[in-house]
């Protein structure tokens, strides 16, 4: 026998964010950003406005095992948590700067934040991360990030392959130099199999800190 089946070709676009209100404390939210997209700011956006609508009253923004992906999406990021200011700088291997600020959007709730960073925190959540706690903004827990802070131009060759030139770095607002460094948190906190430890002590963290 034959069986005939119909396929509809479809788009399946991979959410970049994902959140809930936590178990362990039903006033704080959590959301995680797995990579930074064209759509990450809007779904953060979203995200941001279920938790406040569930009673959230801080946050946990988990940035961990992610490596990074678009500047402007960063920026964007940055810019839900700041009113204005620097968000990087990109200096130049001849000593010149382009300094990005914060950009016209929706602004999050003024809850208290902690952003949780290992060693796979990368680039662009390197950015998100060492703007927020350079502005006054978050306090970093877990361990400290990979130190991706290199801007590259790509030429390609004649053979397929290509060679990458390293033409800039990335520093955070209060001048420091991400690339090959990295960011070390405020608290640091090693994983520990079978438990969450840094989660936890971002919990306490900010029970702590919106009870005084």
């Amino acid at each position: 026998k034959s069986l005939t089946v119909t396929i509809v070709r479809e788009r399946i676009e991979t959410p970049s964010v994902e959140w809930r209100i936590l178990a362990e404390d039903p006033q704080t939210g959590y959301v995680a950003i797995r990579l930074f997209g064209e759509r990450t700011a809007k779904e953060l956006d979203r995200a941001l406005d279920d938790l406040q609508g569930k009673g959230a009253q801080r946050l946990v923004l988990d940035l961990r095992h992610n490596t990074g992906g678009l500047l402007q999406a960063s920026i964007d990021v940055a810019s839900r948590f700041l009113n204005d200011g620097v968000v990087v700088y990109e200096r130049k291997s001849d000593g010149s700067e382009t300094t990005y600020r914060v950009v016209n959007a929706q602004r999050a709730p003024g809850w208290p934040v902690a952003i949780l960073v290992d060693g796979a925190t990368a680039s662009a959540s390197e950015i998100v991360a060492g703007a927020l706690r350079d502005r006054g903004r978050a306090t970093l827990i877990g361990e400290k990030t990979f130190g991706k802070g290199s801007v590259q131009m790509v030429h390609d060759l004649s053979d397929g392959s290509s060679i990458h030139v390293t033409v800039a770095h990335w520093m955070t607002p209060n001048g420091h130099e991400i690339n090959g460094i990295g960011l070390t948190p405020d608290k640091s906190v090693p994983h520990e199999d079978g438990r969450d430890a840094p989660l936890e002590q971002a919990i306490e963290f900010l029970k702590a800190k919106h009870t005084k």
